[in-house]
């Protein structure tokens, strides 16, 4: 049987952390909690349904995921695939099993939950988030031939792959970085449609100009460091 982790990097998320814990998929044998100094209940919240909860101080979420991966790094028995995904109600936990099919049947290293047009809530992407995607997947097609239509944070990948990818991004740049560096390690990877919803509460990136330019810089500076390598 596939042994599944999920971490969800997870800040002031109280009111929408426990629905997620609520609809993953039972096929999961733990689902980890990054607690990215949150001020409200969303510890509390968390463990209430089960959750395994840890702390990590240094706010971003690349920072968060580390600090999940440096868990499960120490456990006896090791996953086979991790699972990302957010806090915010924005994904649809039951998905899972959509997300990590092709992984589980085909072998495939590495999966996005890419969030359609056509399976969009209207108004759960901000135009700077729908054209930051565009961008950055338009500059991936054209400097590296890759096939990715979205940097959607729900996603597999195998554990030993993710090892492999040494990541070290500590906040916006996660999910770029690990698209660029399985590009740049010949990984097998494939996106699957999900369907996506207006998060609960305000966005800590795109719900801010401040966050969106930051954010921005950050995916656009991975790119073009590994299309000058």
């Amino acid at each position: 049987m596939t042994d599944i982790n999920v971490i969800i990097p997870a800040y002031n998320e109280a009111d929408s952390i426990f629905r997620v814990i609520r609809e993953i998929p039972d096929m999961v044998s733990e689902i980890i909690v990054v607690d990215n100094n949150s001020t409200d209940r969303t510890t509390i919240n968390a463990r209430r349904e089960g959750a395994t909860v840890l702390f990590e101080e240094s706010g971003g979420y690349g920072c968060a995921c580390l600090c999940g991966m440096d868990y499960i790094s120490k456990k006896s028995k090791l996953p086979d695939i991790i699972v990302f995904m957010d806090g915010d109600y924005s994904d649809y936990p039951e998905e899972l099993t959509k997300v990590v099919d092709p992984i589980i049947k085909n072998g495939i290293d590495l999966v996005i939950g890419a969030r359609v047009k056509e399976l969009r809530e209207d108004g759960s992407m901000t135009p700077q988030q729908i054209f930051g995607n565009w961008l950055a997947t338009f500059l991936m097609k054209l400097f590296f031939n890759a096939k990715f239509t979205d940097l959607g944070p729900f996603r597999a990948i195998k554990y030993n792959k993710l090892l492999a990818l040494k990541m070290e991004d500590k906040t916006y740049g996660w999910t770029v970085e690990m698209q660029l560096k399985a590009l740049k390690y010949d990984f097998t990877y494939s996106e699957v449609p999900v369907r996506y919803k207006k998060r609960i509460g305000t966005s800590k990136v795109s719900g801010t100009i401040k966050g969106s330019i930051f954010a921005g810089a950050k995916i656009l500076g991975w790119i073009f460091k590994y299309s000058l390598k």
